[in-house]
């Protein structure tokens, strides 16, 4: 990019093209399970269970609340795609401008309602008294990072549709491993304990957020970040209000339906439910790995409909699907082969391990069914597309609650594991259903 021009001329759409965007993510990707395990580890160095249930509760508390926010990534990604894609060099600032705008008020939002998380926390939470002593102790702490961690999300979606994919890969890293190595110091060195990790994660997350602003220094390079008559435009901030709606309706669906998946295999017993906890590690992979192409695909798609160019949108649409459905069969076939190996290293319990490889052929099956929801999802960001995201996603959920309520009572959590498939394979179709729309806009 250039101090001159934010907004890129059209680049030939080609293989290459699609792996320099893709990859960075995908590494970036591979770094997050590091964080999580060096961080149960370094509390699990102290010999007591206690700091490791506090310090995995506050991560999931606030991972939720910072989660809600996590439209803004997917939303700005679509509109700032497709103002570049139209040459409009002060939209795309522009845009860049209300995504912080809303980082920090929610960020402040959640720091002003820290007594009602806190009370919606461990109302009803069974945890023991020093579990969740040390993890209020740990959610005080981390809560001011609020802003910045949402700030990052704000600014990775600028990124991915400027197609700087790159600088999220240094940004993950960054955070990553200062916060790792501040894990280590704080906790090993200085004795800190729970506090010491959530001292590391908020001063990871302002470096993080730091970078991040400096990666998008040219969008600040001129005065239309702070056109302020554009960057409050009511119709634009009308438009940026009711797509991010959609795309938080659309996964709070998603979550709905993974959380109701593990609320329903619990009642299998112990053992199914943390067979089934192992597998669904199998679709966290699937998700990351398919997470580059999905991402590149809503760039590239978001600036085929910002030049109207319907001949660039089929082709980002075919270049990027023909890369998913290539790691999908990877995967597969991965899974088919070193599926129980994966599964005896998570689970050391031969009942779980057991029932677990029971239901491995699912989690071969899931990344050819799931291919499609995956990277249209990615395709219908880009397009900016979020009513169509939170219809289909709603048929989904239906297409999912009737299959769990019919097969269920007849092959039990097999039947929960169908209905799981089904959710997956209805998103797919429906988003397909909607695509030849798409292309409509740009005749």
């Amino acid at each position: 990019m250039t101090d001159a021009k934010l907004s890129q001329q059209p680049q030939p759409l080609t293989h290459g093209r699609v792996l320099r965007i893709a990859l960075p993510i995908v590494l970036s990707n591979a770094t997050v399970p590091i964080l999580g395990a060096v961080d149960v580890g370094v509390v699990g160095q102290m010999g007591q269970a206690a700091p490791i249930g506090a310090v995995a509760l506050g991560a999931i508390i606030l991972s939720t609340a910072f989660w809600i926010f996590g439209f803004l990534r997917m939303g700005t990604v679509g509109l700032v795609g497709q103002a570049a894609g139209a040459g409009d060099d002060a939209e795309v600032s522009a845009i860049l401008t209300r995504a912080l705008i809303v980082a920090w008020v929610g960020g402040l939002l959640i720091i002003a309602c820290y007594p009602l998380i806190i009370w919606l926390s461990f109302s009803w939470d069974p945890t023991s008294p020093e579990v969740e002593s040390l993890a209020r102790e740990y959610l005080f702490i981390r809560i001011w990072s609020a802003p910045l961690a949402i700030t990052i999300y704000a600014c990775t979606g600028w990124l991915v549709a400027m197609e700087r994919t790159g600088a999220v890969f240094w940004i993950q890293l960054l955070m990553n491993g200062l916060n790792v190595a501040l894990d280590l110091w704080f906790v090993l060195g200085l004795g800190l304990g729970v506090s010491g990790v959530a001292f590391a994660t908020v001063i990871a997350e302002v470096s993080g957020a730091g970078l991040a602003i400096w990666f998008c220094r040219d969008a600040f390079k001129r005065g239309y970040w702070r056109d302020w008559t554009r960057v409050l435009d009511r119709a634009r901030l009308v438009r940026m209000a009711l797509l991010n709606r959609d795309i938080l309706v659309r996964s709070l669906l998603l979550m709905g339906i993974f959380t109701s998946f593990t609320f329903l295999g619990a009642q299998f017993g112990d053992v199914t439910l943390a067979a089934n906890e192992v597998l669904l590690q199998f679709l966290h992979i699937t998700a990351h790995a398919l997470d580059g192409f999905a991402f590149t695909a809503e760039t590239l798609v978001a600036r085929a409909i910002g030049r109207g160019d319907r001949g660039r949108l089929r082709r980002s649409a075919v270049l990027t699907g023909m890369w998913g459905f290539g790691i999908c069969v990877l995967l597969a076939i991965a899974f088919a082969l070193a599926g129980p190996w994966i599964i005896d290293t998570m689970a050391k319990d031969d009942a779980v391990q057991s029932a677990a490889r029971s239901y491995l052929p699912y989690m071969v099956f899931a990344p050819i069914l799931g291919c499609a929801a995956w990277m249209f999802d990615g395709i219908f960001i880009g397009a900016a597309r979020g009513v169509d995201m939170r219809n289909m996603m709603v048929l989904s959920a239906v297409a999912y609650a009737i299959a769990a309520a019919v097969f269920m009572p007849i092959w039990g959590n097999h039947g929960l594991w169908v209905a799981l498939l089904v959710s997956f394979v209805a998103r797919g179709v429906t988003l397909g259903l909607r695509y030849p729309a798409l292309e409509r806009l740009n005749q």
